[in-house]
């Protein structure tokens, strides 16, 4: 491995976040996975979660749209609801859903700063009951035209994309997150070995 390599990826490492998700409930086309997995390896997170309680498991991702992102992405993937949320749980503070309701709070009003996942439903019935009573709340993205509602692969890259920048302006991507455990599990996952 060139020294130019070496010195990106740990550039990648130092960026990566460990405290920002995004969970996947049912997504059909494997290609806004991809997308999704492409905007996520952009704002530095590490995993993703892929929930499948009601589609069959996905076997691969569509490889355009994601640019070889699978390759860099840890993808949990589960097919029950209960199982999902008890990892989720063990790592992560607050779980927020896109779903339109009275309660749904504007994207912008988050505090996207603190242990986040971030939960999206599939393209036409969006998120499942079972999954929305186990959220801590609901969030919309203000939209100010007749359609109210986004493709989910831009809808995850509007929302991480400000977790990015809220995160940028705490500082966050000022020095690494990960621990040594946490860095030395995604260069296993990448099967890439770094010189001490």
């Amino acid at each position: 491995m060139t020294p130019e390599r070496q010195a990106r990826i740990q550039e990648v490492l130092k960026y990566r976040q460990n405290n920002l998700t995004v969970v996947l409930e049912n997504v059909h086309d494997p290609h806004n996975i991809s997308a999704v997995m492409r905007s996520c390896d952009a704002v530095g997170i590490s995993e993703i979660y892929v929930l499948n309680n009601r589609i069959a498991r996905h076997k691969k991702y569509g490889d355009k749209s994601s640019s070889s992102a699978s390759k860099w992405m840890m993808v949990h993937q589960f097919t029950e609801t209960e199982k999902c949320f008890e990892a989720l749980r063990a790592k992560y503070k607050n779980i927020y859903s896109t779903h339109l309701s009275e309660s749904a709070k504007d994207l912008y009003q988050l505090n996207l700063t603190e242990s986040v996942a971030l939960v999206f439903g599939n393209e036409s019935e969006g998120i499942t009951e079972e999954t929305l009573k186990r959220c801590d709340g609901n969030f919309i993205i203000p939209q100010m035209g007749m359609i109210q509602s986004l493709n989910i692969s831009v809808a995850c890259a509007v929302s991480i994309y400000e977790a990015m920048r809220q995160k940028r302006e705490s500082g966050h991507y000022a020095q690494s997150n990960l621990d040594t455990v946490e860095r030395e599990a995604l260069l296993q996952y990448w099967n890439i070995s770094l010189p001490q």
